[in-house]
């Protein structure tokens, strides 16, 4: 191995960090606004500056080496350190809020309420940043974290902001009866206890194990019901301001209760910043504010 007297590129850095944390080229180049290729070259240019490889490259996915499971956590800290010494100059924690959670929340819930927080608190500014999935622990930089699972690391701080009900749902007009339901074409989220066939069990059908068009966001199976092309399952936090609209309409009357929860995560730096501590606070109220606002866009419950 040559002996090199200079650090790497950041940027190649940057993109070892993003593959690894993903295990794919691809997530990394969608998190990096790259091309999959540009992901690829800028890490084989950094094995070849360290002389060892960092990844193995297997048929359906990425698996660290040895060299980069040593290598990764040292990077991270590299940026965590980064990070908290640019703030440290630039004094950005007094107003710059940044905010992580998963991308469905982010455009189905919290962007359509933004307008109502800026109108309280107009001096705070808020860095939202999403992925797909949440992580086990605080999101890597998050001052706030909201995160949609069935219970957070024990290791992790977390606060129940709500639990949740979840049913079928589909345009107005659509054709649909309890009879027929396991005869549409069905769309979900992948990955969730939530979903049709437990729903199916909770409503008491004889449910034959249909076909089901997964996709790892509900901002692609819900695209698609609102398209006309069958039926989705989801919970209230993801279509309530659809259902109340008139978007979606959710025909059946059997709603279950989910297993999975919204948990709201303020890391202990934050806690000192009255900007954080006000998101984190409106959070809280519009939570509480959809819940107590009942469900009059559902036909009457059974759950």
């Amino acid at each position: 191995m040559q002996m090199q007297n200079s650090l790497p590129p950041l940027g190649w850095l940057r993109t070892f960090e993003a593959a690894a944390r993903h295990l794919s080229f691809t997530g990394a180049a969608r998190d990096l606004n790259m091309t999959q290729s540009a992901v690829s070259q800028q890490i084989k240019s950094l094995e070849g500056y360290l002389g060892r490889p960092l990844f193995h490259r297997r048929p359906r996915a990425l698996e660290l080496t040895g060299a980069g499971v040593t290598y990764l956590p040292v990077v991270r800290e590299a940026f965590r350190t980064l990070r908290h010494g640019t703030r440290a100059v630039t004094g950005a924690r007094q107003n710059v809020v940044q905010v992580h959670c998963n991308m469905s929340f982010a455009v189905r819930w919290l962007a359509p309420r933004l307008g109502r927080f800026y109108a309280h608190h107009p001096e705070v500014l808020l860095n939202i940043s999403t992925e797909l999935w949440e992580p086990q622990d605080m999101a890597e930089g998050a001052d706030v974290e909201i995160r949609y699972s069935v219970r957070p690391s024990d290791t992790t701080r977390a606060e129940v902001l709500r639990g949740d009900h979840y049913y079928p749902v589909c345009v107005p007009g659509y054709e649909v009866s309890l009879e027929t339901l396991a005869r549409q074409p069905l769309f979900d989220c992948a990955n969730l206890m939530s979903n049709w066939t437990s729903w199916a069990e909770h409503a008491g059908l004889e449910w034959p194990d249909p076909p089901v068009t997964y996709a790892t966001t509900y901002m692609v199976s819900l695209a698609a019901v609102m398209a006309r092309a069958g039926m989705g399952i989801a919970h209230d936090v993801m279509v309530r301001d659809d259902l109340e609209q008139g978007r979606l309409i959710a025909p059946f009357p059997q709603r279950a209760p989910m297993q999975e929860r919204y948990y709201l995560i303020v890391s202990p730096a934050a806690e000192q910043s009255a900007n954080a501590v006000a998101f984190a606070n409106w959070i809280r109220e519009e939570m509480d504010q959809d819940h107590s606002g009942g469900a009059a866009w559902l036909p009457s419950m059974r759950s």
